[in-house]
């Protein structure tokens, strides 16, 4: 028999109705249809502070739900087979059998751009340090965050119970004076990645429609958008004033949101230029966020973000 006609009337995407997976792991399929991996309101809501009402109803329509939901997870995407990204996919994941979990295909290939290459150090840089001891994905971001708590989350930054540095690495646990010092006289004021990330990572410049995104690699510490008081390493997103022109979006607000966004940046290592040398930025300020280094046509809120580190007391 051919293919064709072996798969005739096939369902491509039979986990798309939860209800299914649900006759069996019927309350992990009730929680999972309000979690971000299957509503992807992290995205829509990341962007709507750029429109004005009539402006986001017409993004919703004309770009997020014929572009940006494809980024939608159902559970066959993690269980079965790839998602397509880009039109891509990496097919089955053990052939037609479920699989519980296997980070390096499923986490690997949507989160691939960004994420996972820095992680392995596949992106140019040192692999880290997590990773090189064996750890993976899941080791840190629990199922809890994949299936959801049963809540219906605007983005990630609102979800509970996220992973942090400190769950593992207790503050006051340090094994030297030294770092118990700098520990302590940073804390609430340099994120955990202000010091620790090493190596650069992928920083996007231009936007998603038209022309499309380039990727360059880069290190930038600035002032955290979504906590001023805390220095930490942001990430350049593509997001241009005139990328929805084409649609008739001409996003009212777009300098209301910035372009650099705070990144966990996962390329973690104990010593770091930073740790080995305060100068490195209280007197040399190096990778720091300046005037120079802005995104040419971006938010007008983008310089908000520029930090001038303090003088080393004596």
């Amino acid at each position: 028999m051919k293919k064709e006609a072996a798969h005739k009337g096939l369902v491509k995407r039979p986990s798309d109705d939860l209800k299914i997976c649900g006759r069996c792991h019927g309350d992990i399929a009730k929680r999972y249809e309000k979690s971000l991996h299957y509503t992807t309101a992290g995205q829509r809501n990341g962007v709507k502070g750029r429109f004005s009402a009539e402006e986001f109803e017409a993004f919703n329509e004309k770009v997020f739900e014929t572009s940006c939901r494809s980024c939608h997870a159902s559970c066959g995407d993690c269980h079965v087979k790839g998602p397509p990204v880009g039109g891509i996919t990496i097919g089955l994941v053990a052939g037609h059998r479920f699989v519980k979990k296997d980070e390096g295909k499923t986490c690997a290939f949507c989160h691939g751009g960004r994420v996972y290459p820095e992680f392995t150090g596949e992106y140019g840089g040192s692999a880290d340090v997590h990773y090189q001891k064996g750890m993976m994905c899941m080791d840190c971001h629990k199922k809890v965050e994949f299936h959801g708590d049963g809540n219906a989350y605007p983005d990630k930054q609102a979800v509970k119970d996220r992973p942090t540095c400190r769950q593992c690495h207790t503050p006051g646990g340090e094994k030297t004076p030294i770092a118990q010092t700098a520990h302590a006289r940073h804390d609430g004021k340099v994120s955990c990645y202000g010091c620790h990330a090493t190596g650069e990572y992928r920083n996007c410049s231009g936007c998603h429609a038209g022309q499309g995104a380039t990727a360059k690699p880069g290190f930038l510490l600035g002032r955290n958008p979504r906590n001023p008081k805390e220095l930490t390493t942001l990430r350049l997103v593509p997001a241009v004033r005139d990328m929805l022109a084409p649609l008739g979006i001409a996003m009212t607000h777009f300098d209301a949101l910035p372009n650099y966004w705070n990144t966990p940046a996962h390329t973690i290592r104990k010593r770091t230029d930073r740790t080995r040398s305060c100068e490195t930025c209280h007197v040399e300020g190096k990778y720091f966020l300046t005037r120079g280094k802005l995104v040419e046509g971006g938010a007008s809120v983008n310089r908000d973000l520029i930090a001038t580190p303090k003088p080393i007391q004596p």
